[in-house]
Formats: C-alpha cells, sequence, structure tokens
C-alpha cells in the first residue's frame, strides 16, 4: 500500500506553489476532470484516526471540466501522447 498524503506533507508541496493561485482537485483517472475546492474538513475516521478532507462546492460550476493533458500524464492517469509523425505528402502524378 502507498503512504497517505499527509497534511505536511501537503502544506510543504503547496509553499512551492504561487499563493495567489487557484486550488483545483483533479478527479477520476479514467476520465480526469477538474474540481473547485471549497472546504478544508477535519474528521476521524471508522479507526479513530484524524482525516482531512479537501471538499468541493456544491455550486453548479464546481467541475471545470476536463483536466489540461500535462495534468493527467504526472499522476500516471494517462500516457503522454505526441503527435505522430509527419509524412512527406503525395503528389498526384497528371498522365
Amino acid at each position: 500500500m502507498d503512504t497517505e498524503l499527509t497534511v505536511g506533507d501537503l502544506i510543504g508541496l503547496l509553499l512551492a506553489c504561487d499563493r495567489d493561485a487557484p486550488v483545483r482537485q483533479a478527479m477520476n483517472p479514467f476520465f480526469p476532470m477538474a474540481h473547485r475546492l471549497a472546504q478544508v474538513v477535519q474528521s476521524v475516521d471508522e479507526t479513530g484516526q484524524t482525516v482531512v478532507y479537501l471538499a468541493e462546492g456544491r455550486e453548479a460550476d464546481t467541475q471545470f471540466g476536463h483536466l489540461p493533458p500535462d495534468v493527467a500524464v504526472e499522476p500516471a492517469w494517462q500516457s503522454p501522447v505526441q503527435a505522430p509523425p509527419r509524412r512527406p505528402r503525395r503528389t498526384a502524378s497528371r498522365k
């Protein structure tokens, strides 16, 4: 099992980011979408461990749409896609 990201880890990662940038959540690796975050909620899970949840908003525009391709590639949700190599164009021969 992978180690979970902690609040301390998240803070450390966020310190390298632009403080004025909006925060969005990337969701669903099979159909990658971007969502606006609205709340940070601390709770206790079924094992008694404290857990912090990043929650999306309830507004209709909470989901922005598809993730940019580079964002979907970073967590390995999608493979990098490159344009196919260009082939020389064929020219029509006149008879």
